[in-house]
């Protein structure tokens, strides 16, 4: 079957599509024909070996996916046929991928493949973050930073089906027309060396409740400032390339926290929570609170492409690539 392989940590450039042996399901394992998976900037960090997760060399690429179960292990219960969505450990980018029998849930009626997907990844992430580890309440405020990519647009969604009012952050006037089509209230274009200034001057000094930050950097320092009294600051990421390093008296005066979210691991500790998101969430969709954007999908060949355009932070909602 076709794959994209890691074959040194050298970024795009040890990334090789070609042929690779057909992986067969072990216990609580299901093999996938692949219709599309999922583009993440984590992607883009395991190319070069900076990723939290480092797998021995080589590997196949990609996590998060979405097709048809085609093989199932021994104790497993979704039966071959299932249309489904999940994750594995590695092994997305490709025409065939084992899933976790843990990660993968049945594609519901009525949802496309991109869809399920997306309701897998990026939106169990962002309704992990503002719901339990935020603790967002319905007529807060939320700041959501890269609001326009993959897990901010996610979070956008899921704080308005919340009763949140959302503030956008993103960079570029494309960007910002998607944010308010995605119903943010206001959208802040942070290539405005004045952004932060501006959401203050509009909404006061203690309007922010909840950051949503997957970025990092001088933008997650200048979204920092902004939290309100109580507020919570959420560490999703740092696309940006750069850790900040957070001023504690900042915390201190505005008697706010800031929370480190690592869905994956959350997942694997308490599958109770997954389980119950998920039922949460498909509700919401179920009762059109919820639109997942997804971007067309590209093919298979253009996953190099897509991946430095996703490391360039040049891409709008979820990236998806057509395997089959």
């Amino acid at each position: 079957m076709k794959a994209w392989v890691v074959e040194e940590y050298s970024g795009l450039g040890g990334l090789v599509l070609k042929d690779v042996p057909e992986p067969q399901p072990g216990p609580g394992q299901y093999l996938v024909r692949i219709s599309h998976a999922g583009v993440n900037f984590f992607d883009t960090l395991m190319t070069r070996g900076e990723y939290q997760v480092k797998p021995p060399l080589p590997f196949v690429l990609g996590i998060e996916a979405a097709g048809e179960i085609i093989a199932a292990g021994p104790g497993t219960t979704l039966p071959v046929g299932t249309r489904v969505a999940g994750a594995a450990a590695t092994g997305a980018y490709a025409e065939q991928a084992l899933f976790e029998a843990s990660a993968t849930y049945e594609t519901p009626a009525g949802m496309n493949d991109g869809q399920a997907m997306v309701l897998r990844g990026n939106y169990m992430t962002s309704y992990y973050a503002l719901k339990f580890a935020g603790n967002l309440k319905a007529g807060e405020t939320v700041l959501v930073l890269a609001a326009a990519g993959g897990v901010g647009s996610a979070a956008l969604d899921i704080a308005k089906a919340l009763g949140a009012r959302v503030i956008a952050a993103a960079r570029g006037q494309e960007k910002i027309e998607l944010c308010r089509e995605l119903g943010a209230n206001a959208a802040y274009d942070y290539g405005d060396p004045d952004w932060a200034k501006k959401i203050r001057e509009d909404y006061g000094s203690d309007a922010i409740d909840v950051v949503y930050d997957p970025v990092g950097g001088d933008l997650g320092l200048a979204a920092l400032r902004l939290v309100g009294w109580n507020g919570r600051y959420l560490v999703i990421g740092f696309t940006s390339g750069t850790i900040p390093d957070l001023p504690a008296n900042r915390l201190l005066i505005k008697n706010a926290s800031a929370i480190g979210v690592l869905y994956g691991v959350v997942a694997r500790k308490h599958p109770e929570i997954p389980r119950q998101m998920r039922e949460e969430l498909l509700a919401l969709f179920s009762a059109g609170k919820l639109s997942p954007k997804v971007s067309p999908a590209i093919g298979m060949q253009d996953l190099p492409d897509a991946l430095e355009r996703i490391a360039n932070r040049d891409t709008v909602g979820k990236v998806v690539v057509a395997i089959s």
